[in-house]
This record gives structure tokens, sequence and C-alpha cells, in this order.
């Protein structure tokens, strides 16, 4: 099963954590939003993604299918 990281961006209000977490499939943008890979999240890397989705402050992050 391949699943990858989606962000809701209305709802999201840049505090960064997920970046702080994930670092390997999340950067910030200027303004400190997140940018995601377009890819599918490692299998190796797969519980630090579900505990950014967990911790993310305005739940903004997700993870599903791809």
């Amino acid at each position: 099963m391949t699943e990858q990281l989606k962000v809701d961006m209305i709802a999201c209000d840049g505090h960064g954590v997920c970046a702080e977490l994930v670092p390997e499939l999340i950067g910030l943008d200027e303004w400190g939003y997140p940018v995601l890979a377009n890819a599918p999240v490692p299998r190796e890397l797969r519980k630090h993604a579900r505990k950014a989705v967990t911790l993310c402050p305005k739940l903004a992050l997700s993870l599903g299918n791809r």
C-alpha cells in the first residue's frame, strides 16, 4: 500500500511542526507553510509521518492512499 501526505492549505496556519518531524518529506516555503514531497511515504518514514499528522495543531495534515 502506498500512502502520501496531503495538506489542507486553508486549514494550515504554518506552525512548521510537520517539517520538524519529517524533514525528509516536508519543507517550508518562505512564509513557513509546508511544501510536501510529491512521492509516496517510504516504509521507514511512515511512523514519523503518522506522528506529524497526529501532532498537527490545526489537523491540516493527512496521510492517505495515493
